[in-house]
């Protein structure tokens, strides 16, 4: 009866993984919407590099989208709240780039509905980047390579348009899909050690993470209020619902290993901590979003879903451009 009871309990846990891998998959390039349904070319990707890696995009030219979201500390800036050039502080934790060809909103709280329209919001912004976009336009056909390469890759030179076509092509190459969790999902069961394999059931059972991290990209595209004391008004501060005060987008999670502090106001250190935090359900009751709610993880829990996080990571070498 031993031996019965052991190898159901395995069938139940083979089935069991066979059924959160079907609600978690790879994405796939085939799926990435193009502006006008044609993917960049190699030329348009490094324009949008070179721009993405140039400080002449802000006021005092000492700050380019690369100081924010820096390759080398995950495409974020790893502090708890971004700076700007003028040397401001932000209200708000720089998030990272990975896998946005998928995105369908964009910053925590959603205000811009394309990646081009992201593109050009900080550079715009007084508290980061300062620079309005009738004085970079200026600035860039000042500049011969410029000059040549918007005409050869558009036509109709350098425009607003085309610096945020330009940079959002380099973004959408920024994709994480080779990771040991999509290796896993393809039929290679080697590719995840016992523990991540533990945690990616934890994190489709009893610690209910794809409520909101589900799908090919690991987020709902949605916002929530998960508990964060403070009194950023988050989506509400967009649309004007009281409902979506405290909400924001939630994250995408590949390669989160690199891109710490986590949370829209970097308020967590680590994954650990994270994890904790949803564990004890969240630190202020008002406003939450009822599917935050205590967890009764035990240590071992924690360490597994750390463990499958890590799982969810391919880095991403970029070659940082020469400067015209």
């Amino acid at each position: 009866m031993k031996r019965i009871n052991i190898a159901l309990m395995g069938f139940l846990m083979t089935f069991s993984f066979s059924l959160y891998a079907s609600k978690l998959v790879t994405p796939s390039l085939d799926d990435i919407e193009y502006p006008d349904d044609e993917a960049p070319s190699a030329r348009e990707v490094e324009l949008g590099k070179t721009l993405f890696f140039d400080p002449r995009l802000s006021l005092n030219e000492k700050q380019s989208c690369a100081t924010c979201h820096n390759p080398d500390l995950g495409f974020g800036e790893g502090l708890e709240t971004g700076i700007g050039t003028m040397g401001g502080g932000l209200g708000r934790n720089t998030p990272h780039i990975y896998n946005l060809a998928w995105n369908v909103s964009f910053f925590w709280d959603g205000r811009a509905g394309s990646l081009e329209e992201q593109a050009l919001g900080p550079i715009q912004a007084a508290g980061e980047m300062n620079l309005p976009l009738e004085k970079l336009l200026p600035r860039l056909k000042g500049v011969k390579y410029y000059q040549d390469t918007f005409n050869a890759v558009y036509g109709d030179g350098i425009t607003a348009q085309n610096v945020g076509r330009a940079i959002a092509a380099f973004e959408r190459t920024l994709n994480a899909i080779n990771t040991p969790f999509d290796k896993y999902l393809a039929g290679d069961k080697t590719a995840m050690g016992p523990a991540a394999v533990r945690g990616l059931a934890l994190f489709e059972g009893k610690a209910n993470c794809t409520k909101c991290h589900d799908g090919a990209n690991l987020t709902d595209n949605s916002y929530h209020n998960i508990g964060i004391k403070g009194d950023d008004k988050g989506r509400a501060g967009i649309n004007g619902e009281a409902s979506m005060t405290g909400a924001f987008k939630t994250p995408g999670l590949r390669n989160v290993v690199f891109t710490a502090p986590y949370m829209h106001d970097g308020s967590e250190a680590s994954l650990e901590s994270v994890v904790k935090f949803y564990n004890r359900g969240g630190d202020q009751k008002k406003g939450r979003s009822d599917i935050i709610k205590p967890l009764d993880l035990t240590k071992q829990d924690i360490y597994d879903l750390v463990a499958f996080l890590g799982a969810l990571t391919d880095p991403i070498d970029v070659v940082r451009p020469k400067i015209p």
